[in-house]
């Protein structure tokens, strides 16, 4: 193996790394930060205390994440687990101290037969581990997204809307 590049990433230890789409990596490090990068590039960066404000910022420090290639998955040393978005770290999912003590491992449900059955129509399913010896699965429910035809009737509908409007404000529009 040969090195290809070398980058302070964290003041201090990485807890975890993850590889997602694109060729961008997820750093989870002792620093209290959660980081994408692109090659040696910060695309991103997230801190517990920008998401959730009044918060002290050491309050919160990124357990682990272990990435779908789509979610990124966080565990935190007071026991909360959420769900990212890979790419951009917008959050999808959070619960406060699930587990009541450190979040020790985190892993996706892989999407195989038998990953299907537990998914049961959620978009992932996502298993947390803590020192408090339980592990709990965490579903992330399907965003709901408009069909194209439907967004595009609509579209056609606000135009013929407006048109008509106009010409009832401004008769002779037309």
């Amino acid at each position: 193996m040969k090195k290809t590049l070398e980058f302070k990433a964290h003041d201090g230890e990485i807890e975890d790394i993850a590889l997602g789409p694109d060729n961008k990596v997820v750093t989870a490090g002792r620093d209290f930060q959660c980081c994408v990068w692109q090659r040696d590039q910060l695309v991103t960066g997230l801190r517990w205390n920008e998401n959730l404000p009044g918060i002290p910022d050491k309050a919160y420090r990124y357990q682990a994440c272990s990435d779908s290639g789509t979610f990124l998955g966080l565990g935190t040393v007071t026991g909360s687990v959420a769900i990212h978005i890979a790419f951009s770290l917008q959050r999808l999912y959070y619960v406060k101290e699930a587990h009541g003590i450190v979040v020790t491992d985190v892993a996706f449900v892989p999407e195989s037969e038998r990953g299907r059955e537990l998914l049961a129509g959620n978009e992932a399913a996502l298993l947390s581990v803590a020192v408090d010896s339980r592990c709990k699965l965490h579903l992330l429910p399907s965003r709901r997204s408009l069909p194209i035809w439907l967004l595009l009737l609509l579209c056609a509908g606000l135009i013929v809307a407006t048109i008509l409007l106009l010409q009832l404000a401004f008769p002779g529009f037309l």
